[in-house]
């Protein structure tokens, strides 16, 4: 794919990923709906099942080439972080209100930030280590209300799979860019349903339940919505820096506390808005100090 985008395309390119932000949010919504009714691992593999149907056809219809070796072992290595990552977070829904989720998910770039050091070494910056204190610091204010005895004890795994689970978002993130580089959206969209699919499957003799006919209405909605925000932000980061559409990012969390909100009835939390408050400061504060990191990560990521 091409190389520098000049300024139309970068819009276009921030329109659609904000775009594919705010589809994901309201898969999210479905999502949670589903984990509570049949449980994260259910609701996954048949939204992935289908979204590998959908996606599939859409793929031979357009005459899609099969992915070189290299690019079809990204494919692989990003869909299995994506198992995991999805799974925690969809299992972290229907434990924690969506919005808090969501803000506790936004201390992936961060940590991305430090697995770029630790795999590509990449040297660690002042504002990058200030940015992580804000982070722990933003998290520790909205994992307080989780110890304060407000909620459910229940909560506080949900938290602990999201924190894991952002882990892997962030590896997610150093992968994302250049994988839309190398492939078009739908093959994207395609390889990440069937290797999701693949990766949980095996569980299914123990843990997969059956969906009532109702559930079928949102495992389909939640698949094209799945579908259509990854072929939206994979078209947005092959035309524009990672540093320019991460911040974008958290756009997500206004949908979530809309969504949680309007749809389940969840309070938006002080200890939520200051600790994601401090987290999105320190992101955007790392974005603003990395001219050139977008690129290298691209370069060096195989």
């Amino acid at each position: 794919m091409s190389g520098l985008p000049n300024p139309t395309h970068r819009w276009a390119a921030v329109a659609s990923c904000a775009a594919g932000v705010a589809l994901f949010s309201c898969m999210d919504v479905l999502m949670k709906h589903l984990s509570i009714e049949i449980g994260a691992y259910s609701a996954l593999i048949w939204r992935s099942m289908v979204a590998s149907t959908v996606s599939g056809g859409i793929m031979l219809g357009s005459r899609g080439t099969w992915p070189t070796p290299a690019v079809l072992r990204l494919h692989i290595l990003r869909g299995v972080i994506i198992a995991g990552m999805a799974w925690l977070f969809f299992w972290a829904l229907a434990r924690l209100p969506l919005a808090e989720a969501i803000a506790l998910s936004f201390i992936a770039p961060i940590i991305a930030l430090f697995l770029a050091a630790l795999m590509l070494g990449e040297r660690i910056r002042p504002s990058a280590i200030l940015a992580a204190l804000l982070g722990l610091v933003g998290t520790a204010i909205i994992l307080s209300g989780r110890l304060s005895g407000a909620y459910d004890s229940n909560a506080l795994w949900g938290a602990a799979a999201v924190l894991v689970s952002a882990v892997l978002f962030a590896w997610n993130l150093i992968l994302q860019r250049r994988q839309a580089q190398v492939a078009r959206p739908v093959e994207i969209s395609f390889f990440q349903s069937i290797i999701v699919l693949c990766t949980l499957l095996p569980a299914a003799p123990f843990l997969l339940q059956p969906a009532a006919p109702v559930d079928w209405i949102a495992i389909a909605t939640a698949a094209i919505l799945a579908i259509s925000s990854q072929m939206c932000l994979s078209w947005a980061y092959a035309r524009a820096q990672a540093q320019t559409l991460i911040p974008l990012e958290y756009s997500a969390f206004f949908w979530g506390a809309l969504f949680g909100w309007l749809v389940f009835a969840e309070p938006l939390t002080l200890p939520t808005l200051l600790g994601t408050a401090l987290i999105i400061f320190g992101c955007l504060l790392i974005a603003r100090d990395s001219p050139a990191a977008g690129p290298r990560l691209e370069n060096e990521v195989a």
